[in-house]
């Protein structure tokens, strides 16, 4: 039995430059934060040649082709693991649509102990790197590159992607006390709203064309945040994403609605510098910073939503469990 344990994460700067429509003419940047809350993915060996799947439902199946679960599926096949298997995923928020990257994360997951099973150790950049495969290139999937890399290298990290699909990944050193102040100043609501994020994200890759400008200046921000971040300057952090949001919203109908604003809104009031909906948009998590000593009054305007309580996830994807007989 091999249990693995892989990071969600909330994105801070440069989300949409990391899709091949931008980063193939100019380079892409993203900042990101793995965070304390995870995708458990269990694989067992079976007693027979049968394949098992366990998640919202179950499935068993004879071929590893006729699994409806195209993340198992597809990882399962790239592995090389294609019968006589369990496989179990459980997470610590919504099974879909939380905007904090959960897709990637399950691939990750998935890659990560499909290799453990069959004795195999992989780097980061490796499972990062199969996971994409996975996700864009096979299964065709509207996104980008961030949420695979932050799943398999965990952290604050700074990532810039490159037309020749090479990544660079940087990890942003914090001292304790500035790690303390930066996750001190983060605030997350779920929104009680999922939602199918390919809509937006296909919308928001067809709009590549005539977004550049902007996703441009988000890429900028992302390289200003990263380089304000190493010198412990947690402070900029509120202004930029209140900026990336605003130019956010005019990547894609749907990104916002009355709701979202209203929970915006209602954050400033209290308080708070910036904040986004993260991932997608159109619902899931609603990411707030503000200054440590408002967090009172910015919880209390958002009273009807639920928080969940957050802090930085050194590692990224990891065996935590590993019997092999």
């Amino acid at each position: 039995m091999i249990i693995t344990q892989t990071p969600l994460r909330i994105s801070f700067a440069g989300g949409g430059t990391d899709f091949k429509g931008f980063y193939s003419s100019e380079y892409g940047a993203v900042v990101s934060m793995a965070i304390d809350k995870y995708v458990y993915v269990i694989v067992k060996e079976r007693f027979d040649d049968l394949i098992r799947v366990g998640y919202t439902r179950t499935e068993m199946v004879e071929n590893v082709t006729e699994i409806q679960h195209e993340l198992v599926r597809e990882a399962m096949r790239m592995v090389g693991v294609t019968k006589g298997l369990e496989v179990s995923t459980m997470a610590d928020i919504p099974s879909e649509g939380s905007g904090l990257g959960s897709s990637s994360t399950v691939t990750v997951g998935l890659l990560n102990a499909l290799h453990a099973y069959k004795g195999e150790t992989i780097n980061a950049e490796i499972l990062a790197r199969e996971a994409c495969e996975i996700e864009i290139n096979v299964l065709g999937k509207p996104i980008g590159k961030q949420d695979q890399y932050i799943a398999a290298y965990g952290g604050l990290r700074y990532f810039r992607f490159h037309g020749n699909e090479e990544v660079e990944v940087e990890s942003i050193a914090i001292d304790d006390g500035a790690k303390q102040r930066l996750c001190e100043s983060l605030l997350l609501f779920y929104t009680g709203v999922t939602r199918k994020s390919a809509d937006v994200l296909q919308e928001q890759k067809g709009n590549i064309v005539n977004k550049m400008v902007i996703l441009t200046d988000m890429r900028n921000q992302a390289d200003e945040l990263a380089r304000h971040l190493k010198v412990g300057a947690i402070a900029s952090l509120g202004q930029t994403l209140r900026e990336g949001w605003l130019k956010k919203k005019q990547l894609a109908s749907g990104i916002t609605n009355s709701q979202i604003d209203k929970y915006y809104d209602l954050a400033m009031s209290g308080g708070a510098i910036g904040g986004k909906v993260t991932g997608a948009g159109g619902g899931g998590f609603f990411l707030v910073c503000t200054p440590p000593e408002n967090r009172a009054a910015v919880r209390k305007k958002l009273s009807e939503l639920r928080e969940l309580p957050i802090n930085m996830s050194r590692d990224g994807s990891k065996v935590i469990f590993n019997v092999r007989r």
